[in-house]
Order: C-alpha cells, then structure tokens, then sequence
C-alpha cells in the first residue's frame, strides 16, 4: 500500500507499485495454497498482465456478477465469508487474501482475519483505493516480522491479530 494507505490510486492505477529484485515472491508464495481476492482486484491483476491465477495456488474470486461459466479456471463465489469459514476448517496451507478495501473490512468484520503482511511503498497517492473500507472493526495488531528493502525503500510489515 502506499505510504498513506491506499492500495490504489484515485483511478484504480497501480502505476506506483516498484517490483524490488530483493522481495522473494517465491518464499511469499509458498506460504499459501488458496488465494482469494475481489473482483475489482482480479480484474486489476488481468489488466496488468497477471491474471490473478499462480500456479500451485487455488484462485477464488468473491463477485456477485462474475459467471463461474466464463472463467473456467477460477473459483467464484457470491459469499466470501461462508468460503473462508469452510476453507480454514480443511488442512492445508494459509489463505491469501489479495488486495484489501472492501474484502478485507468484510472478513475482519466476520473475524476471519489472523493476520496482516503490507509492503509500504514510499509514496504518497492522496487518495484511491483504501487499504481497508470503513466502517470496519478496531483490531489489535502483534508485529511479527519485518524488513525494509534498501534499494526500493519499501517496508514489509507481518502482523497477527491480537485476539483476547
């Protein structure tokens, strides 16, 4: 996200977000098996050039308008949070929740958030998209982890939530 917490500008552009040699994607990666974004943020990553599918990766798309017919390789669902709460209950890996706003504000709202990982990108959009929507649920934060990646100047922040 931006430096004043946006994970897209005024347009939905994400022209702003630098790809630092130093970030290992692929150890990023390898802590999740399911990822679950918007529409808004799939139809972002097509539009770059990504599609929003990883390989080795369950791809879940959250839409009320997206036909499941019309995107054979995605999973689309109308109801995030019964998806989520299914989801956590099956073994296996982490779940990835790709992007933010209003996805996000709706799961924390649910409580189906453990944690939160954001790269900080030293810039300042003065308005977009924001990290997360509002109103959302005042959660506690645990820092976990932490790096800042010199050459880029962005910083990686590992949160978990603090539950009582």
């Amino acid at each position: 996200m931006s430096l004043d917490g946006y994970i897209a500008g005024p347009n939905g552009e994400a022209d702003w977000i630098v790809m630092d040699p130093e970030i290992d994607f692929g150890a990023i990666f390898n802590r999740y098996d399911t990822l679950v974004m918007g529409r808004g943020s799939y139809e972002a990553m097509q539009a770059m050039g990504g599609g929003g599918v990883w390989d080795g990766m369950k791809t879940v798309v959250a839409s009320a308008t997206m036909r499941p017919g019309d995107h054979p390789s995605l999973t689309i669902v109308n109801d995030a949070e019964s998806f989520v709460r299914a989801e956590k209950q099956t073994p296996g890996k982490d779940i990835w929740l790709f992007g933010g706003g209003a996805l996000f504000q709706h799961l924390l709202s649910a409580d189906l958030v453990d944690g939160v990982d954001v790269a900080i990108v030293p810039v300042l959009l003065g308005g977009g998209v924001p990290f997360l929507a509002t109103p959302a649920p005042r959660a506690q934060l645990k820092l976990t982890d932490h790096r800042l990646y010199q050459t880029s100047g962005i910083m990686f922040l590992q949160y978990e939530l603090a539950r009582p």
